[in-house]
């Protein structure tokens, strides 16, 4: 379940090495991302690319939403 953070939250949690994963499509990661954040855009999201990710640490996950 999702649990929104606020940036003094993201900022302990990359601290203490968690990943932060943008699931924004890829024209826009490419447009301008968080600094240090991986690109894994949703609609191309699968098993295999998600074992990108270390399942030892944390995932921080960033969607930008309009509403």
């Amino acid at each position: 379940m999702p649990i929104p953070i606020d940036l003094r939250r993201l900022d302990q949690l990359l601290a203490e090495g968690a990943q932060l994963v943008e699931v924004l499509p890829e024209a826009e990661y490419r447009e301008g991302h968080l600094p240090g954040a991986v690109s894994l855009p949703l609609k191309e999201l699968s098993a295999e690319r998600a074992r990108a990710l270390s399942r030892e640490r944390p995932v921080v996950v960033y969607c930008w939403d309009s509403l």
